[in-house]
């Protein structure tokens, strides 16, 4: 497999480093640990904005909870400005890892979101691994504290992205022990039939 350094990321697909500062990083853990950790998964998760029905695989209309906290706004406003997004996200999801702990390979809900994903990182550095859905095509990116990647396009729809459930993480040729990680998705649902 192919590490961001050795060959480029996949089409649409977009890594930048220090999206949010040490500050930023430390006071958005801590107010999400002051939040209502949900723990319907394999590991700790929040919704803001919408909350996503993980067996359904959608969003309904009674899923609406309220426009983004300020603090959340703020970081979806700075994803506009800066290019990253063209739509404003208006639903994120905090997912906690602890080490050990990943996410399956999968491509985020086509008709409930649009054509951008961005996910921030924080505390802690990871892996994420991607997979061309049309063949054998793989390739990986160590992704730090504070950093982002952006999913748009071909990046969104024609490879899958998974965080492999392990302790630590092997990126050319450097080993990168995990500690807990809390990983901020930004979307924005798309106008459903229900609206």
């Amino acid at each position: 497999m192919n590490h961001v350094g050795a060959s480029p990321l996949p089409p649409g697909v977009m890594y930048f480093d220090a999206f949010v500062s040490p500050e930023e990083e430390a006071t958005l853990a801590a107010i999400l640990d002051n939040g209502a950790w949900s723990t319907e998964l394999k590991r700790r998760v929040q919704h803001f904005g919408y909350r996503y029905d993980y067996k359904a695989r959608t969003v309904t209309p009674d899923a609406y909870l309220g426009p983004l906290p300020q603090w959340f706004g703020i970081f979806a406003e700075r994803l506009v400005t800066e290019g990253y997004c063209r739509n404003l996200p208006d639903q994120v999801i905090a997912n906690e890892y602890l080490p050990g702990q990943g996410i399956s390979a999968h491509i985020d809900c086509v008709p409930c979101f649009d054509d951008t994903i961005v996910s921030i990182s924080l505390l802690s550095a990871c892996e994420m691994v991607f997979h061309d859905v049309r063949g054998p095509a793989a390739c990986g990116v160590l992704l730090q504290p504070r950093s982002g990647v952006l999913l748009r396009d071909s990046g969104r729809y024609g490879w899958t992205h998974e965080i492999p459930a392990r302790k630590s993480d092997i990126v050319n040729g450097v080993r990168t022990d995990r500690s807990r990680r809390i990983s901020l998705t930004f979307r924005k649902v798309i106008a459903p039939k229900w609206s």
